[in-house]
């Protein structure tokens, strides 16, 4: 089952975007392996293949792997999910946790700088993902 978490929307304001429930666990869990800059975009309004993106950063190859392996832990611990596919731990300059539903990305520091997706899907909204 897929569960999805709205933020409450402010007054006045269109309703909040609808994102897996999922996508907060895996935002958290960078957070506490000090992960660069949590962000979790609504994208699937501009983009039809998944609805939401979960973007993080580390500063070494080593912290990227780090990183890649607690979102799939705790993600796997919170739904029993795990991703469809799993792309660049070789390098571990961006590594790509494809669920479906939605997608991680856990980028090198000058590799997010570089590919810059928050720019990129700048219409997509921000998805408040800390307690």
């Amino acid at each position: 089952m897929i569960t999805t978490t709205t933020t409450p929307a402010a007054p006045g304001t269109a309703p909040a975007p609808t994102v897996p429930h999922e996508c907060l666990v895996a935002a958290r869990a960078a957070d506490a392996k000090s992960g660069t800059d949590p962000v979790v975009l609504a994208v699937g309004e501009q983009l039809a293949v998944t609805d939401a993106f979960v973007i993080t950063s580390a500063s070494n190859p080593r912290h990227v792997r780090t990183l890649a392996e607690e979102v799939e832990r705790a993600v796997k611990a919170e739904s029993g999910r795990s991703p469809a596919r799993v792309e660049g731990l070789d390098d571990a300059r961006w590594v790509l946790l494809d669920y479906g539903d939605f997608v991680v990305h856990v980028f090198l520091d000058e590799a997010r700088t570089y590919y810059d997706l928050e720019h990129l899907w700048a219409g997509a909204p921000r998805v408040a993902w800390d307690a």
